[in-house]
C-alpha cells in the first residue's frame, strides 16, 4: 500500500477544479459542435504533462493515458463535455457568453472533475500499477451519441473496467448514490403522422377527422402498457406532442401529428413495444379511413451496472468517501450513452447528488437555471481516487517489461 493520499491532492487542487468548471460553464457548445471545449481540454491535459493525446476519436473525444511503471489493470474513466441549446437564466456571475446555449445537466462539472484526477495522478504517474485511461466524450446528449461512436472506434479494447459519474440536482448534496443491475432506460423515440379528410364542421360526415383518429392512436396504444406488457416489466410510453388543425373553429383538420417516446429496461420488452406501435397504429387509422406514417428512432440501450464492479463502488465509496453517505437507488426512466460502454466492458456508473436548497440549487437537469453546488466536484474527484487506489495503488505490483510483454 502506497503512501499517496490523492483525497488530500484533490482537495488542495478544488480551487482550480472550481475556475475550471466556471471557464467551460461560461463558454458552452452544443453537441458535435464542441470545437473550442476539445481545444480546452487538450491544452489542459498538455500543460499537466500528458503528451499521447488521441484527438477526434469516435469524431470528437479525446484521449489519453496515464501509464503506471508497475503491472496492473487497464481501467477507464469517462466524462462528456457538451452543452444544451437552452438559454441560461441563472444568473451566475460564469453564466453563458453563447447565447442559447447553456451547460444545464452538468457536463461541465463531469468534465473539470476528470482533469483534477488527471492531474493529480500524472504527478504520480511512476507510483501506479496499471494505467488510467480518461476519456472526454462529446455529444452526449444528441443521438446517436458521441459514446456509440467511441466505443465503436475501439476506445474501450484494452480497458479493463470503465467508470463514469453524474452529477444529480436538485437532490440534496451530501450524498452518493449507485444502483446495480438495470439503472437507466433504453429511450427511444417516435412521431406518427396520421392522414385524414378534412372539411367543414358542420358536415364530419364527408371527413375523416384526423383529430379524432389520433385520439384513438393515442388512448389505444396505451393499452400496450396496461394490457400487452408483462405487469412485472418497467415501460412507459408517452405522448408529448399532439399537432392538428390550423385554429379555425369550424374545420376539421385533415392532418395530425403526434409525437413521443418510449422507455424501457428489458431488451425483449422494446421490441415489442416497437411492433405494437406500428402495427396498432396502421389498424386504427385504416379502421377509421385514415393512413399512418410511423417513425421510430431507437435511442440509447438501458443502462446496466455489472454487479460486481457496482458492489466494489459500494464498499470503496462506503471506506473512503467518510464526509458523504453512500445509498442504492432505484432505477429509473432517464437515458443516457454511457450504456454503450457497459455494454462493451464491465463497470459501473454511479450518482453525486449535487443540489443545494438553501442556496436554491433545485431546478432539474435541462432547466434554464439548473446549477450545482461545486463541492460535488471534489467528492466526485474522490470517487474516482477511490477506484484508483483500488485498482492501481493496492495492487502487486510487476516490472514495467512484463506489463508490456502480457499486452503484447
Amino acid at each position: 500500500m502506497t503512501d499517496i493520499n490523492l483525497a488530500s491532492e484533490l482537495e488542495k487542487l478544488f480551487p482550480q477544479t472550481v475556475e475550471w468548471r466556471r471557464y467551460l460553464h461560461e463558454n458552452p457548445e452544443p453537441s458535435f459542435e464542441e470545437w473550442n471545449t476539445r481545444h480546452y481540454i487538450y491544452e489542459k491535459l498538455k500543460e499537466f504533462g500528458y503528451e499521447d493525446i488521441e484527438q477526434d476519436v469516435g469524431g470528437g473525444g479525446l484521449v489519453t493515458y496515464v501509464r503506471g511503471e508497475k503491472f496492473g489493470p487497464t481501467i477507464a474513466f469517462r466524462a462528456d463535455f457538451d452543452a444544451l441549446r437552452i438559454q441560461e437564466e441563472t444568473g451566475l456571475s460564469f453564466s453563458s457568453k453563447n447565447p442559447g446555449v447553456m451547460h444545464a445537466c452538468g457536463h461541465d462539472g463531469h468534465t473539470a472533475t476528470l482533469l483534477s484526477v488527471a492531474k493529480v495522478l500524472k504527478e504520480h504517474e511512476d507510483q501506479l500499477a496499471g494505467s488510467v485511461k480518461f476519456i472526454f466524450q462529446h455529444a452526449e446528449e444528441v443521438l446517436p451519441g458521441g459514446g456509440k461512436s467511441m466505443v465503436e472506434a475501439g476506445v474501450l479494447n484494452d480497458v479493463d473496467a470503465v467508470y463514469g459519474l453524474h452529477l444529480r440536482s436538485p437532490l440534496e448534496f451530501g450524498t452518493v448514490s449507485y444502483c446495480s443491475e438495470y439503472a437507466m432506460a433504453a429511450a427511444d423515440f417516435f412521431t406518427i403522422k396520421i392522414q385524414g379528410k378534412g372539411g367543414h364542421a358542420a358536415h364530419p360526415n364527408s371527413t375523416v377527422d384526423a383529430v379524432v383518429v389520433a385520439s384513438y392512436v393515442v388512448n389505444q396504444l396505451q393499452s400496450i402498457i396496461s394490457r400487452q406488457k408483462d405487469p412485472t416489466q418497467s415501460g412507459v410510453l408517452t405522448f408529448s406532442t399532439l399537432q392538428a388543425g390550423e385554429g379555425a373553429h369550424n374545420v376539421i383538420a385533415d392532418k395530425a401529428v403526434l409525437k413521443g417516446t418510449v422507455r424501457t429496461f428489458n431488451p425483449e420488452l422494446r421490441n415489442l413495444i416497437e411492433e405494437k406501435i406500428n402495427s396498432m397504429t396502421e389498424s386504427i387509422c385504416k379502421a377509421h379511413g385514415a393512413t399512418s406514417e410511423v417513425n421510430y428512432v431507437r435511442g440509447y440501450p438501458a443502462l446496466y451496472n455489472h454487479k460486481e464492479e457496482t458492489e466494489l463502488v459500494r464498499q470503496l465509496f462506503t471506506e473512503k468517501l467518510t464526509d458523504v453517505s453512500v445509498e442504492s437507488i432505484p432505477m429509473r426512466m432517464g437515458g443516457e450513452d454511457f450504456a454503450y460502454f457497459l455494454q462493451e466492458k464491465p463497470g459501473s456508473f454511479f450518482f453525486v447528488h449535487s443540489g443545494n436548497e438553501e442556496k436554491g440549487i433545485v431546478y432539474p437537469h435541462h432547466h434554464p437555471r439548473f446549477d450545482f453546488d461545486e463541492r460535488a466536484l471534489l467528492v466526485g474527484g474522490k470517487c474516482f481516487a477511490s477506484i484508483v487506489e483500488h485498482y492501481l495503488l493496492e495492487t502487486v505490483a510487476e516490472p514495467a517489461e512484463v506489463q508490456e510483454s502480457l499486452r503484447d
